[in-house]
């Protein structure tokens, strides 16, 4: 069982825009309703929609992005379709849809606020797809992106089939190059270049998924964020991570310190309230703020 969020997240220093958007969210439970799939990698507690908004209000957030999770199952998605409809001037959605899925299908979860698919190339976690070509090809018909969440060092190998998608990109938690490489280590340059061809987007999120510390304020992983914002900051979007599934090996962070760590990743408020509100905003069809 992964370890739950902390209960009480402190007040950021951080002013948020209008339209603040968190880009990398989950929701769980009613455990009974919304069970996990048989061999999951990983169960969590309840993380309800409604226990959200009131975290995202207490943060000065006024929009996320809900991303299925593969421990409950891939097909309907009932669990972020509902919260979608729950609240669909707050939340959009990246499905993880079966192969096969109808065109029906896809356009309901359209209807619903997904506006992308999500690809693992991660090799613990059980029913979880890697990149489908022709699922990514009907996602740009609709004016999807493909999200990856992937081993940073598997870039350089992945970077020819991404770069060749139909569809956008979206990079999960800065790629996820093991902080103790750098930022001159290839595969981060890879991220960098493709960053650059304004195809990718990258979520400067997770840091605690490839950091060496187990606790914030992750120092080890600043000169990644500060590298992706110097090279594209049109392209990124923040995303808190909550409630940080299957996080077990260190102290579990404060949300609003999480937070507050943009105010050293990005300095400038002009291109933080950008990545925050902005690029979010166009990725993910919100309205404009």
């Amino acid at each position: 069982m992964s370890q739950p969020p902390d209960a009480h997240p402190n007040i950021p220093k951080l002013k948020t825009p209008p339209g603040a958007c968190d880009s990398h969210i989950h929701i769980f439970g009613p455990a009974n309703h919304y069970p996990f799939h048989e061999g999951a990698a990983y169960h969590s507690p309840d993380a309800l929609p409604e226990t959200y908004v009131a975290w995202q209000d207490r943060l000065g957030l006024e929009r996320a992005v809900i991303i299925h999770p593969t421990a409950l199952g891939r097909g309907a998605n009932a669990r972020t379709i509902d919260a979608l409809k729950q609240y669909p001037d707050r939340f959009r959605g990246v499905a993880v849809p079966d192969a096969d899925a109808s065109d029906a299908t896809l356009k309901d979860m359209h209807d619903a606020g997904v506006r992308g698919l999500r690809f693992t190339s991660v090799g613990n976690y059980a029913n979880a797809p890697g990149l489908d070509k022709k699922l990514a090809a009907r996602a740009a018909d609709l004016g999807w992106h493909g999200q990856f969440l992937l081993e940073g060092e598997q870039l350089p190998d992945m970077q020819a089939d991404l770069m060749n998608l139909p569809c956008d990109v979206v990079i999960d938690h800065m790629g996820r190059v093991p902080a103790h490489l750098g930022v001159d280590h290839p595969a981060f340059q890879t991220l960098l270049r493709m960053l650059d061809s304004g195809k990718v987007w990258v979520k400067i999120s997770g840091p605690m998924r490839f950091s060496g510390h187990d606790r914030m304020p992750y120092a080890d992983t600043q000169p990644f964020a500060k590298a992706l914002v110097a090279a594209n900051p049109d392209r990124l979007v923040w995303g808190s991570d909550w409630p940080h599934i299957n996080y077990n090996q260190g102290v579990m962070p404060n949300d609003g310190d999480l937070l507050d760590l943009l105010l050293d990743w990005v300095p400038d408020e002009t291109v933080r309230n950008r990545i925050l509100s902005d690029n979010a905003a166009r990725l993910y069809d919100f309205p404009t703020a």
